[in-house]
């Protein structure tokens, strides 16, 4: 059967993923980019270096399978969004690669975002019907989106409707930055997470700032710096932090259910891996009060990964339109 491989070199992360016509995950590996102690992360041109170091080990880990299978196309992760005016210098590394590929294989080479792989791994992992419209969150170190999400005709996979955002910090940022003021490694994530857990109160409370689909986040960096100021438990500190994110994306969902008429909302992003956060959303968006269903991407996927960016090859061959260049957008 024949396979699609994916690339995607984003900020932090060089991944690789095969998916066969079935949707069946065959193969994936991810390499964590590295990021010294006390640092807030990569400027781009050493994110681009450590990607290209680890292509060799990437590929390594994927090789018998690429060996061992009928290569149908390959799919690169080439920007942030699906935009023309959207770029990072890190998505070069895999486009390189995936062109290359495409070249020496003799296979049609597919151009997606980032932004599309991860909504597509958060369909491909979640119970959310494929064909739905519904709302998407997009919470990661790189982006903090609301987005209106419809099946798309012609030459996208998706019609994607920017509905707002961060006004600054992305929620990734937030959670990094005091994680790494508390001493925690980068990414801080699942540090921070682990470390909320340990909180024995909920009344330490950094406030949430939002103004219809639109939200900030660098009052809340400035509250937390505070809170740590003024001696407040780390544990309790990381706690507040994942109660602010979740007040926030609470209200802005809210708004989206009411002025769109959508319920069905998808959060995905290495951010909404967090289980506070899905619990806490869970709880106040699916009340029967709201109406709201909710549809997390596993949280292994949630992350990034190139699983969506495979399925988006899959879903551009299935519909004849592998030959699509964002200078078309």
């Amino acid at each position: 059967m024949g396979i699609i491989v994916g690339i995607d070199t984003s900020c932090y992360t060089t991944s690789i993923a095969i998916m066969n016509q079935e949707l069946k995950l065959i193969k994936e590996h991810r390499l964590v980019l590295k990021v010294p102690q006390g640092k807030r992360g990569l400027q781009q041109s050493q994110a681009v270096f450590q990607h290209v170091q680890n292509m060799k080990t990437i590929f390594q880990g994927i090789k018998e399978a690429i060996k061992s299978e009928n290569i149908l196309a390959i799919a690169a992760s080439t920007r942030p969004r699906p935009m023309k005016d959207s770029y990072m210098p890190v998505f070069t590394v895999g486009e390189s690669q995936g062109r290359v590929l495409a070249e020496f294989f003799g296979v049609p080479f597919w151009a997606t975002s980032h932004q599309e792989g991860h909504l597509l791994a958060g369909l491909w992992s979640s119970e959310l019907d494929w064909d739905a419209d519904f709302l998407a969150v997009h919470l990661s170190g790189g982006t903090s989106e609301l987005l209106r999400v419809s099946g798309a005709k012609g030459e996208e996979i998706f019609k994607i409707d920017y509905l707002g955002g961060t006004l600054d910090l992305h929620a990734g940022q937030f959670v990094d930055r005091i994680g790494v003021a508390m001493g925690l490694p980068f990414p801080a994530g699942v540090h921070l997470e682990k470390l909320a857990t340990a909180s024995k109160s909920q009344d330490t409370y950094i406030p949430s700032y939002v103004s219809g689909y639109n939200f900030s986040f660098s009052g809340g960096e400035t509250h937390a710096l505070k809170l740590i100021e003024e001696g407040h438990p780390f544990e309790t500190v990381a706690r507040a932090i994942e109660n602010c994110i979740t007040k926030t994306i609470e209200k802005v969902a809210l708004e989206g259910i009411k002025n769109t008429g959508l319920n069905k909302i998808l959060l995905v992003g290495g951010v909404a891996a967090n289980r506070h956060l899905r619990k806490k959303l869970s709880l106040r968006l699916e009340h029967a009060a709201v109406g709201g269903e909710l549809f997390f991407a596993d949280p292994y996927y949630s992350t990034d990964n190139a699983v969506g960016t495979a399925l988006s090859g899959l879903i551009a061959r299935q519909r004849g339109i592998l030959k699509r260049a964002f200078t078309n957008f």
